[in-house]
C-alpha cells in the first residue's frame, strides 16, 4: 500500500521537473535571443570605432627628426660666394582619417577577420628647430657688397626643407611610420571588440600593400553593406 502511495508523488515530481526544465530552457533561449538582438556585435562596434577615428580628422602616428646639410653658390661678375646650411627638423606622419570610409572596413565572418584598408600617409612639416640651425659661408667681395647672402639663405632654406621631406619619405622611416599606423588603428578596432568579449582578428593594411603568402584578402562585404548603408 505504501508503494502505491508513493507512485503519484514520483510522477508529480517528474512532471514538475520537466516543467522546470522546459522553463529554464525557454529562459536560456530567450536570453540568447535578446543577447543576439541587443548585444554588441562586430559590425556595430567596428562602425563605432570607424566613426571615432573619422572624428579625429588627422591622426599623427609617428614623428622623426632629420638633419639636412645643403650648400648654395652664386657667381656674379667673375666673383663667387657660397653658404652652407645645417637644418634640423621634425616631420610628422599622419593619417587623413576623413578619407577612411565604411567601404574600407570589411568583415569576413567565416574567418572572423576584420580588414581595414588605410589611406596613404601624409607628411606634415618639417618643423624646423630654429635653435639648432647653423650656417657657414665665405665673406668675399660678392658677399660684402651684394645681396648674395640673403639669396643664398633663401635658396638653402628651400633646399633644406625639400631635403628633410625627401629623407622622411625614404623606405626605412616610411616603414616605421606605417608600422606605427597599423598598431594605432588595430588598437582602435581591437580593444572595443576584446572588451565586449568578441573574438575577431583585426588586419590593418595600406591600399598599395599586397597580400602575404598564406593570407587572404576579405572577399565578403564591406561594413557599409553589412550595416545596410551601401550605395
Amino acid at each position: 500500500m505504501a508503494a502505491r502511495g508513493v507512485t503519484p508523488w514520483l510522477a508529480a515530481a517528474g512532471g514538475i521537473a520537466a516543467v522546470i526544465a522546459l522553463l529554464l530552457g525557454g529562459v536560456f533561449a530567450v536570453n540568447r535571443y535578446v543577447a543576439a538582438v541587443t548585444g554588441p556585435d562586430v559590425e556595430t562596434l567596428a562602425n563605432a570605432s570607424l566613426e571615432s577615428l573619422r572624428a579625429q580628422n588627422r591622426l599623427s602616428v609617428f614623428a622623426a627628426r632629420f638633419v639636412a646639410v645643403v650648400t648654395s653658390t652664386q657667381t656674379r661678375l667673375g666673383l663667387s660666394t657660397q653658404k652652407t646650411l645645417i637644418l634640423p627638423g621634425t616631420v610628422e606622419y599622419q593619417l587623413d582619417m576623413s578619407r577612411l570610409s565604411a567601404r574600407d572596413v570589411a568583415w569576413d565572418a567565416p574567418q572572423a577577420t576584420l580588414t581595414v584598408t588605410l589611406p596613404p600617409l601624409v607628411l606634415s612639416g618639417p618643423q624646423i628647430d630654429l635653435t639648432q640651425i647653423r650656417d657657414y659661408g665665405d665673406h668675399g667681395l660678392l658677399a660684402t657688397f651684394t645681396n648674395a647672402p640673403k639669396a643664398l639663405d633663401a635658396a638653402n632654406r628651400a633646399a633644406g626643407q625639400a631635403a628633410l621631406l625627401k629623407q622622411a619619405g625614404a623606405p626605412v622611416p616610411m616603414r616605421l611610420a606605417r608600422d606605427a599606423a597599423r598598431r594605432a588603428v588595430t588598437s582602435n578596432f581591437a580593444l572595443p571588440l576584446r572588451a565586449a568579449g568578441l573574438k575577431a582578428r583585426v588586419v590593418v593594411r595600406f591600399a598599395d600593400e599586397g597580400v602575404k603568402s598564406g593570407e587572404r584578402w576579405d572577399t565578403t562585404r564591406a561594413l557599409d553593406e553589412v550595416l545596410g548603408n551601401g550605395g
